[in-house]
């Protein structure tokens, strides 16, 4: 789980009594998901066993920012597409858990961690968090489904076509996001999830989540093929970095 010899782990992980509570660790690169956070969530939750309740949240200032684009200059098609295919197999992992998952998400939450905060059954937001989606910027289907069933088909169109920046009560308002509340009141809020989750049997609390969850998990690895196999995915994916990072310098040359 570590990104170098020395690096402290990249996913911090705790376990009590039924409570799987799991921390993005890259507070440096706004908790970002490089390879090495993404296969290190999958594999906790592939081996998770005894567990009424996961928590998901980011250590540092934001929950997170979204794919890791640090080294997206060394990278090809290829290397792309599996990147994106493995977070999709990310989101699937956790939206389709066994348990409830539950996510706990400050100020940035943007792209790719958008979607893993949409992945999870309880989405609880502090009130400066602030959502973004840009993937169809670069022409890339990842998450879209699981948010169209989540939010409606309408609020995802318009969110997604507009990829504008979505306040705390504007994801609350459209079902992105469950609750609003401030961190020092989460450790109070985890604990009545976890009585919520003890109160069935667990089976019965596996089979519930089974049953009552909608399963396009092929079909939504199909589509980010689809979207992320048409060639020139890297020369987007740069496109439209490169338009963010000019944006963010003109706002600054305006504040000068």
């Amino acid at each position: 789980m570590d990104e170098g010899a020395s690096a402290e782990p990249v996913l911090q992980v705790e376990r009590s009594e039924g409570l799987l509570a799991l921390t993005l660790n890259r507070p440096k690169q706004g908790n970002a998901l490089s390879p090495a956070l993404v296969e290190a969530l999958i594999e906790v939750f592939e081996v998770a066993e005894n567990v009424r309740l996961c928590v998901l949240r980011g250590e540092g200032r934001h929950f997170c920012t979204g794919f890791d684009l640090s080294d997206l200059e060394a990278l090809s098609d290829g290397d792309l597409l599996w990147r994106f295919l493995r977070i999709e197999t990310l989101l699937q992992t956790v939206h389709h858990a066994p348990f409830p998952v539950a996510a706990f998400a400050q100020n940035q939450v943007g792209g790719a961690g958008a979607d893993l905060f949409a992945a999870c059954w309880q989405r609880i937001a502090a009130p400066d968090a602030k959502f973004r989606m840009p993937g169809w910027n670069f022409e890339l289907a990842l998450g879209t489904r699981r948010l169209t069933n989540l939010i409606g088909q309408d609020a995802a169109r318009d969110l997604l076509i507009d990829t504008k920046v979505l306040p705390a009560e504007g994801a609350l308002s459209c079902g992105l996001a469950s609750e609003i509340a401030e961190p020092d009141a989460w450790p109070a809020m985890i604990d009545a999830l976890l009585e919520r989750a003890s109160a069935l049997p667990p089976d019965a609390l596996s089979a519930l989540f089974q049953v009552t969850g909608t399963d396009t998990r092929d079909a939504d690895l199909a589509e980010v093929v689809r979207t992320a196999g048409r060639p020139g995915l890297k020369e987007r994916v740069a496109a439209y970095r490169n338009r963010v990072l000019a944006a963010k310098a003109e706002r600054a040359a305006g504040r000068r």
